[in-house]
């Protein structure tokens, strides 16, 4: 396949990145997130496999192969699997509606979009663009993270953004050390198992992971 034909689907694949990240900060089911999440991992997966291709990098296909076992499967399967052995349910709290979520989202990208047009200049032609897009899932990410209550929807937003470095590591500058990219996943991963933690040990003592029982608790104090 040529430069050509690869490009316009990076292109496309970042966009549905983006897509996922607005996907994400709207929905309220705890089980549809870690689907959602599961999406975006995959995605990534499949754009830094592009990546490798455009490149030659035959590291960036091990990348790939990593990106999509612990992005796309592991990570997600263990958030579903607390999701159930926490028996968490029902929808996600917001502390603003959805509307105004959205459209803070659509302010944030464009921030974003301004924030990084000067440093486009730097990068491939090929990627113009995409580190206006990573910057923007990220910037997404952490306004999920804030106007979410269930400490295990913040924990996807989370996630998100770890997904958002990772893609502006690989795809919005074509490759980057692979080590650098194992310590990434193996940072997720670690905070994912503390957070496990922190879960049980929430849900043990307040019977909830609303992080509202928490606010409530140290403005008692």
């Amino acid at each position: 396949m040529t430069i050509a034909v690869l490009v316009p689907i990076l292109k496309f694949l970042a966009a549905w990145i983006l897509l996922l990240s607005f996907a994400l900060l709207a929905q309220r089911r705890l089980l549809s997130l870690t689907h959602l999440l599961a999406w975006q991992g995959g995605t990534l997966a499949l754009s830094t496999a592009l990546v490798a291709v455009l490149t030659g990098d035959g590291l960036l296909w091990v990348s790939a192969g990593l990106t999509l076992l612990l992005k796309a499967l592991l990570i997600p399967a263990i958030l579903h699997r607390l999701l159930r052995r926490l028996q968490v349910r029902g929808d996600v709290e917001m502390t603003l509606n959805a509307t105004s979520t959205q459209l803070l989202g659509i302010v944030v990208v464009v921030f974003a979009f301004a924030l990084a047009s000067p440093l486009a200049g730097s990068l491939p032609v090929a990627t113009h663009g995409m580190l206006g897009i990573a910057l923007a899932s990220f910037l997404i990410a952490f306004l999920m993270m804030i106007t979410r209550r269930k400490a295990v929807s913040q924990v996807v937003g989370f996630l998100a953004m770890d997904n958002a470095v990772f893609f502006a590591a690989t795809s919005a500058t074509l490759g980057m050390p692979l080590i650098v990219e194992l310590g990434v996943a193996l940072d997720a991963l670690i905070g994912l198992v503390i957070f496990g933690v922190f879960f049980f040990h929430i849900r043990e003592n307040f019977e909830s992971l609303d992080l509202h029982w928490l606010e409530r608790l140290r403005e008692d104090q």
